[in-house]
């Protein structure tokens, strides 16, 4: 079965993946596309050989000639459109935030759990990452004992300029909530906020450091530096009872010159997960065929978003804040395996 797709939004994101999945995704095919901007969507559609260019997401949404739906456009929309496709009973990869608030992530739970099926996956590509997979295997396999520290450190070259500084938490450090609930298997607690005090810190982009409680009593720590100036840069260790694991990032090439070595950095984040993304698109597209789904699930999403309110009201509050969960659903229990 080749799963026929439509994309809505192909701005920075949208076209990569539009691009990803036309050239190297096995077993789908472009239908679709819509865009706020009706000569980009044209663009892309002509690159990547999809057919329509639609004049309105819910009729490419409600197109019986689209079997599942990417959302790639602005943030605000994620919600409206998500539930469009879940009404529709069309499987649907959502770029985060599922939506803006955790009590408009629980609607949208509570619209999938009604409609009895799995139809939402959340944009949460580091799960694929074959260096945050090689960590969960290690740790999987025992051998370094039970997880007692998770460092993660995340820094981007500069903030663009509608960024703000709650954005930090809200935008930038729920891909480390998500892959912290993931490689733990189990949700974060507790969150603090601190950042430093030194004038330059009050810009937007300044770091922001983040102390929460994990499963099991591990603790994740998370720096987030979003003017860091010299690359965008993703490290992460995970410190066990008898070792610890180190991602190491994709290196092509080391130049020795002028008695120095080194290895460039790249500019945003999509050189450096473009195998995540690829490995995302491919899972989502298997798991649609297979009807057995794989990812970040809707409650993956509100799980992240709900951190990322708890975060801001620590930065705000400059105390220790609890993060307090709904009751998980049946559906998404990872034993449960779900038919059409």
């Amino acid at each position: 079965m080749t799963v026929r797709l439509g994309i809505i939004g192909v701005g920075v994101m949208g076209a990569d993946h539009a691009r990803t999945i036309a050239s190297q995704v096995a077993g789908a095919r472009i239908h679709g596309i819509y865009d706020a901007n009706p000569e980009r969507a044209r663009q892309i559609a002509d690159e990547v050989g999809a057919i329509d260019v639609a004049g309105d997401p819910m009729h490419l949404i409600d197109d019986p000639q689209v079997d599942a739906v990417l959302i790639a456009s602005p943030d605000s929309t994620h919600k409206e459109l998500t539930l469009a496709c879940v009404t529709a009973r069309k499987p649907v990869l959502c770029e985060k935030p599922l939506a803006p608030t955790s009590q408009e992530c629980l609607e949208l739970i509570d619209a999938e759990v009604k409609a009895g099926k799995r139809f939402v996956q959340v944009g949460y590509m580091r799960r694929y990452d074959p260096s945050y997979v090689e960590m969960k295997s290690h740790l999987a396999a025992g051998l370094l004992g039970r997880p007692l520290l998770f460092h993660c450190i995340h820094r981007n070259v500069a903030a663009p300029p509608w960024f703000d500084g709650g954005m930090a938490i809200a935008n930038s450090a729920v891909h480390e909530f998500d892959i912290a609930r993931w490689l733990l298997s189990g949700d974060l607690t507790a969150i603090s906020v601190f950042r430093p005090a030194s004038t330059s810190a009050q810009s937007p982009g300044a770091p922001v450091f983040l102390v929460l409680d994990g499963a099991g009593g591990t603790l994740v720590t998370i720096e987030v530096f979003i003017d860091a100036a010299y690359g965008y840069d993703v490290k992460g260790e995970l410190v066990c009872e008898k070792g610890t694991v180190e991602l190491q990032r994709p290196v092509n090439g080391i130049v020795n010159h002028a008695l120095s070595q080194g290895a460039s950095y790249p500019v945003d984040w999509r050189p450096r997960f473009q195998d995540a993304y690829r490995l995302q698109a491919q899972g989502w597209i298997e798991g649609i065929r297979s009807g057995r789904p794989n990812g970040a699930s809707a409650w993956d999403g509100y799980a992240a978003t709900r951190v990322a309110e708890a975060g801001l009201q620590s930065l705000r509050s400059g105390r220790r804040e609890e993060i307090p969960m709904a009751a998980m659903p049946k559906l998404y229990d990872l034993r449960t395996t779900l038919q059409a």
